[in-house]
């Protein structure tokens, strides 16, 4: 099997993951992306640990799905709202792992592990708030579209953003991060992630065309940040991807990059837009 046909095959199998967890039903969300956050989770301990630096991989990765079930819950009504302040005795819990080992690295220890649990842990649980608004024309009811069009927008950028940046980069952005980056290629993503906002405006009509268009500008612009933020962490720790488990695409924070500074912007445009 070629290169190609197989980063093709994993491509395919990763968007029908990533659609049928969000679109299916929501008991899916929270297992897809719960294990979705568990694993780009741990892959950053465990690339970040590579570099050798000293973390607490596998109890931070279990906070962080801890949380995410905890907004689930929130989210879904299930529990009170209080509850999404979990974050503070959680953030504590990381602190006090910390005290009862017999280490020299504390500071490290704790400092890059909760680095890990708002990084990756706080964009993943926001989303439960993105598919359960009242955009929908309900509260607390299931409405995946909105974090669907994100995902749209972000890959229609990634797509374009390469394809002309390919065919007509000649200025590079941010060499220093990601030398295959170029001006064009932002320029061009950005016009076609802003007419896919536009289509997601006509095909998911519980926000305005207004709102889709600055939920398009906020994806691309935070999405570009997102994925520069990860490029410049993985040169600076000297690794290519971040991880391997998915062939010719690399790790899964690798193709999540994007959507953790992506999430936090939308959710709060939502929140604004919502009350307005």
């Amino acid at each position: 099997m070629s290169d190609l046909v197989k980063r093709s095959l994993w491509g395919i199998i990763y968007v029908v993951v990533i659609m049928g967890g969000i679109l299916v039903h929501p008991l899916l969300f929270a297992l897809v992306f719960g294990t979705l956050l568990f694993f780009t989770q741990y892959e950053f301990y465990a690339m970040v640990e590579g570099a050798g630096h000293k973390i607490t991989r596998f109890p931070g990765s279990f906070m962080g799905v801890i949380y995410f079930l905890l907004c689930f819950a929130v989210a879904n009504n299930y529990i009170p709202q209080v509850f999404s302040l979990a974050f503070i005795p959680i953030v504590l819990i990381m602190f006090i792992i910390e005290l009862f080992r017999s280490n020299r690295n504390t500071l490290e220890r704790s400092g890059l592990t909760i680095l890990g649990f708002i990084y990756i842990a706080g964009p993943f649980s926001l989303m439960n708030f993105v598919v359960y608004t009242s955009a929908g024309g309900q509260a607390h009811a299931f409405y995946p579209w909105i974090l669907a069009g994100v995902f749209f927008i972000i890959w229609v950028n990634d797509s374009f953003a390469y394809l002309v940046g390919t065919q007509f980069g000649k200025h590079k952005m941010c060499p220093s991060i990601s030398p295959k980056k170029s001006w064009e290629g932002l320029v061009g993503g950005a016009v076609f992630g802003i007419i896919m906002g536009i289509i997601n405006a006509v095909m998911f009509q519980a926000v305005s065309m207004t709102a889709w268009i600055v939920i398009a500008v906020l994806t691309v612009s935070f999405g570009t940040l997102g994925d520069l933020f990860e490029s410049k962490l993985k040169r600076e720790i000297g690794a290519k991807d971040s991880g391997n488990i998915l062939p010719g695409h690399g790790g899964f924070l690798d193709r999540l990059d994007s959507l953790l500074f992506v999430v936090p912007m939308v959710f709060s445009w939502l929140i604004l837009y919502l009350n307005l």
